[in-house]
């Protein structure tokens, strides 16, 4: 599963022209300002409308909701939220970084910002559904 997230999201961060990949205008586009990006999205949000301002801002953090997610599955040294936080934020800053060299989309410190941020509730998730499981292996170890 957790190579069927990679591969959609690759398609979506790099080919997906419903997403704005377009190879026609390739030129160098950054953002190193926090909240520039998520401020302009806000403040024109009737211009821009709606569709556009959940794509950009939610979408970049429920994209890396499975990244957190799973990554405590997959390694142990994940299940710390430290290391999970880390590793989310280190894979969107190589996303970002790819985008700016191949001039597909952006490099953007509010992308970073909310990615790591998706990252994060992916493992919380993955507490809260760990927990849920523990709680009824030992309710049913209590029942027999």
């Amino acid at each position: 599963m957790f190579g069927v997230y990679i591969i959609c999201l690759t398609y979506f961060l790099f080919f997906a022209e419903s997403t704005g990949r377009t190879f026609e205008s390739r030129s160098y586009h950054y953002n190193l300002e926090l909240f520039k990006e998520i401020g302009r999205f806000i403040k024109y949000r009737h211009v821009l409308g709606a569709r556009a301002v959940l794509l950009n801002l939610v979408g970049n953090i429920v994209a890396f909701f499975p990244f957190g997610f799973f990554l405590p599955i997959l390694h142990r040294k994940c299940r710390s939220f430290f290391y999970t936080v880390f590793f989310s934020f280190e894979f969107s800053l190589l996303v970002e970084t790819i985008q700016l060299v191949s001039k597909v989309g952006s490099f953007d410190v509010d992308d970073l910002l909310l990615n790591t941020l998706g990252g994060a509730l992916g493992c919380l998730i993955f507490y809260w559904m760990n927990w849920i499981r523990r709680t009824y292996e030992k309710k049913e170890k209590e029942r027999i």
